[in-house]
């Protein structure tokens, strides 16, 4: 498989991981869009000019979906205020975490693994605090916002969006390992599968 194909699959596969779970944000499959940001990051940094703005109009048009599917307005919606908009931010922390450990994946097994959690932790808690921070702040939604209500509910959900990142980013380090580790190499002369 070529780069280009290797990269288009990927990014293909992302796009449906997305779509398929952002459907439910809150669902018994968890919504992977902070996950798929953070991996796109990793295998698709030579393509960011266009793969993260594509992976930013595919969420906007699976929110637009859900919402006008229920018979309401996505414009008067709860979730869609101005900060609605911060999420292109939000979402670019956990791209450029994944970007940052492409650059950084090297060394033994051991500090390739702390890297992978460090960028994924210091990703989350940004993306949450733009995201959280946006919707509790500039929204209407919250009628009296104060430092403390807005830090109890920065630390509330917190810890769930980490532990449903670091389950896909898992899942997918683990495929990673297997497809390139454990799986037969490929012939001689064959490009092995890497990650941009």
């Amino acid at each position: 498989m070529t780069p280009v194909a290797r990269r288009a699959t990927i990014l293909a596969l992302l796009a449906a991981l997305m779509a398929a779970t952002r459907v439910h944000h809150f669902g018994v499959v968890p919504d992977a869009s902070w996950a798929v940001f953070f991996i796109g990051g990793v295998y698709l940094a030579s393509w960011t000019r266009w793969a993260f703005p594509g992976l930013m109009v595919l969420a906007v048009a699976v929110d637009w979906f859900v919402i006008t599917q229920q018979g309401l307005s996505f414009w008067s919606h709860y979730c869609v205020s101005p900060a609605y908009w911060c999420l292109v931010p939000a979402y670019f922390a956990m791209w450029a975490g994944g970007t940052w450990l492409k650059r950084h994946v090297d060394g033994p097994a051991l500090a390739r693994a702390l890297k992978l959690v460090a960028s994924l932790v210091v990703s989350v808690a940004v993306c949450h605090l733009i995201a959280q921070g946006s919707f509790y702040w500039i929204s209407s939604s919250v009628a009296e916002p104060s430092v403390a209500g807005w830090w109890k509910n920065y630390t509330d959900w917190l810890l769930p969006y980490m532990r449903v990142a670091a389950l896909y980013v898992g899942a997918a380090a683990m495929l990673h390992v297997l497809l390139t580790r454990v799986l037969p190499k490929p012939a001689a002369g064959a490009r092995p599968l890497r990650a941009d």
